[in-house]
This record gives C-alpha cells, sequence and structure tokens, in this order.
C-alpha cells in the first residue's frame, strides 16, 4: 500500500526458511538507499506437512490457528533480521493466505519494487517452488520485480550493473532503472546490444551490426548528461541474448532486462530470454515492465 507521504514501498516476499535471507537482505538495503519503507510478505499458499499416515489431522480452526501463529513467527523473524541490519528503514508487514505469486503480484500494484529470491532455478526443486512464483510475477507485475539468487554473487570490481538493450520501449526504461541502480551505489552501467544472427546469415552482416550499434546508442543518449557521476559503457556482441547476458551477469551488481521485447530480441518474451536470465543469471535481475502506450517504466 502507498504511504500517507505518497511513497510507494518495497516488496519483498519472505522465505519461511531462516537461512533463505539474501532476497529480505537485498530488499533492505535498497528501501535504505531510496528512502523509501519496506513491506515484508508472507504468502501461506497450501496446508503444511508433517502428519504421519494414519495420524489424526487437527480440526481446520486448529490447523489455521497454528498456521498463523507459525507465519506472526516467519515475519517476527524477518523484522529481527531487517532491524539487525537497516534499522532506520520503516517497515510492515502482511501475513496472507493465498498462492504466493497472486499476493504478491497484488501487492506490486502499489509498490516501487517487488523482490524474490531464488533457489537454482535449474533444478527440478526450484522449477517447482521458485519459479511457479518468479515467472509469473515477473510477467504480470505492475512494477519492476527483482530476483535474487543463492548464494550471493561475487561483484566484480570496479562494480557495474549489466543491461539488455533491443531498441524497444522496454529496453529503454530498462536502462533508464539501471542507470539509477548505478547511481545510487557509485558504480557504472555496461549497455548489451546482443545480436543474434539468423539461421540463413544475414544479407549483409556488416550494416545489420552498424543498424544495431546505432539503435544501442540512441537508446543510451543522454543518460550521461543526466548522470554524470555513472560511468556507462555499451557494446553490440554477437551471440544467443540468453547466453551473452548470462555471461555478463558472472560478476555484477545486477542484470536488468524489459520483460517484453523486440528488435535484437525480436520473438522472445518473458519465457525466454527474460525467462533464461532469470534461470542463469549469477548476479539479481531486474525485470521492467512498460506503462502501456509509453516509453517509460511502469512505477
Amino acid at each position: 500500500m502507498t504511504g500517507a507521504d505518497g511513497r510507494r514501498p518495497i516488496v519483498v516476499g519472505v522465505d519461511p526458511d531462516p537461512e533463505k535471507r539474501p532476497a529480505l537482505s537485498w530488499a533492505a538495503g535498497e528501501a535504505e538507499r531510496r528512502r523509501l519503507p519496506l513491506r515484508l510478505v508472507h504468502a501461506q499458499g497450501t496446508p503444511t506437512g508433517g502428519y504421519r499416515s494414519g495420524e489424526v489431522r487437527p480440526s481446520w480452526e486448529e490447523w489455521n490457528r497454528e498456521l498463523h501463529g507459525l507465519g506472526d513467527q516467519v515475519l517476527k523473524d524477518a523484522v529481527d533480521f531487517v532491524e539487525s541490519r537497516q534499522p532506520a528503514v520503516e517497515l510492515t508487514t502482511l501475513l496472507a493466505e493465498g498462492e504466493p505469486a497472486w499476493i504478491l503480484r497484488e501487492e506490486a500494484r502499489d509498490a516501487s519494487l517487488v523482490v524474490v529470491g531464488s533457489w537454482h532455478l535449474t533444478r527440478r526443486r526450484g522449477l517447482i517452488s521458485s519459479a511457479s512464483v518468479t515467472l509469473p510475477l515477473a510477467a504480470h507485475a505492475a512494477c519492476p520485480v527483482v530476483v535474487v539468487p543463492e548464494p550471493e554473487p561475487v561483484v566484480e570490481q570496479p562494480p557495474h550493473v549489466v543491461v539488455g538493450v533491443d531498441g524497444s520501449p522496454h529496453s529503454t526504461a530498462a536502462v533508464d532503472l539501471a542507470v539509477e541502480e548505478a547511481e545510487m551505489r557509485g558504480a557504472g552501467v555496461l549497455a548489451l546490444y546482443v545480436w543474434h544472427p539468423p539461421l540463413l546469415g544475414a544479407l549483409d552482416e556488416r550494416a545489420t551490426v552498424d543498424e544495431c550499434r546505432r539503435v544501442l546508442a540512441e537508446t543510451v543518449a543522454g543518460r550521461t548528461a543526466a548522470h554524470p557521476d555513472v560511468e556507462l559503457r555499451h557494446e553490440v556482441v554477437r551471440g544467443h541474448p540468453v547466453q551473452a547476458l548470462t555471461e555478463a551477469s558472472e560478476h555484477a551488481l545486477a542484470l536488468v532486462v524489459g520483460t517484453r521485447g523486440h528488435g535484437g530480441f525480436t520473438g522472445m518474451l518473458l519465457g525466454s530470454v527474460s525467462h533464461g536470465v532469470l534461470r542463469h543469471a549469477h548476479c539479481p535481475v531486474i525485470t521492467v515492465p512498460v506503462r502501456p502506450g509509453t516509453g517509460t517504466r511502469a512505477t
């Protein structure tokens, strides 16, 4: 929910496992940098396991009371974790019943960012649990979604943010957010246009690459004037967008992509490029939607 002062909070999904804290840590740090409130959300979608075969289950009321008690404790532990690291951040909590993806999508309507964890999406367990939240949330949330991997990545010095560019309004919005993130963190930006050659080959590869460079230069133009402290590098690379962006993410602070792109990513909507980097990137991935009919990101 938007605060009385009009500030949109950062929303973070809280995992019940106290060992899974990278997303919570990232969100708390971002809230401190942006001077925004942080909303901790724990969604209880299905009953917990643990009953042995033949054991009498408790009544609905008892089960519901126990489940809420466990949820309250999860949120209390999360609050303690944040307060121990970012004591100045304003906190609110929400314990909700329902599917986590749906709950977080609803919370995204009034949020500046939604942050969730990623638990090795390439593994079978991750595909069932993590992807069932991150993929629909990234595809449909009204604000940028940040997916934070485990374990936390090793950041290369000097620090930098990577952003994928393809000339679409979605990638323009992604560049805007990447520059903001870099400025807050005293980092640079590496903007990549990944040219994926067609199977039959381009009629004029040099002309095609020159056009990619032109689109890339136009997309990032003016950013350094508005953000003079941010060093912005840009280059065209040849290859598959998912592979190239994943490799570039290895020691980055974050990888920023639009949720639906065209141009260099033609035909690759969420489920291909965005889906691919969510599965394989080595750093937090920020997916950026665009307001319908505009070239600016949704906020």
